[in-house]
């Protein structure tokens, strides 16, 4: 199963996980905030544009532990295992290090393949226009769950866009 992920955290250098959202092909959703990140840390950027967007989702805001239950609570909820897609490398770090928590020395068994959209791929103009059409004023970019759903919406545009060319390309 895909499995969309995006993440929104403290700044570039030493980054500390903000919030966290996981959107499967067949719809569901996990979201989470972590209460327990330090304010202080986060860049400017940060403190202008994403921390005014939090707050948006019930019951979301959790202490890192917590997180590391409700995170793998919901991958263990999934049909079959799963594939997570994702365009910045420190957002498969940071879902890692989500997953690991406290007490837990390792990740479960099977967690999840893992799966980078390049720059190829995100800059398509296919993927870009889909992408970009998915956010409102209410779920702008850079909100975790916003940038999640985009991501889906981009990757199966794509997709459906590059099929028949690589059927070609197969056939060749």
């Amino acid at each position: 199963m895909l499995v969309f992920l995006d993440t929104e955290f403290t700044k570039f250098a030493r980054p500390d996980l903000i919030s966290i959202a996981l959107v499967s092909e067949d719809g569901r959703e996990f979201y989470a905030e972590r209460t327990d990140y330090y304010p202080q840390d986060c860049s400017d950027f940060v403190n202008d544009t994403v921390l005014p967007l939090l707050g948006r989702v019930p019951d979301s805001a959790c202490s890192r532990p917590q997180l590391t239950d409700r995170v793998r609570e919901w991958f263990k909820q999934l049909p079959e295992p799963a594939t997570v897609i994702y365009d910045y490398e420190w957002d498969w770090r940071l879902l890692a290090v989500a997953m690991l928590g406290r007490p837990h020395s390792k990740p479960p068994n099977d967690f999840a393949k893992q799966l980078y959209l390049d720059s190829h791929t995100i800059t398509h103009p296919v993927f870009e226009q889909a992408l970009n059409q998915t956010y409102t004023k209410d779920w702008p970019p850079h909100h975790a769950l916003a940038d999640a759903r985009a991501l889906k919406v981009g990757d199966h545009a794509w997709r459906t866009f590059m099929e028949p060319i690589q059927r070609i390309e197969t056939l060749s």
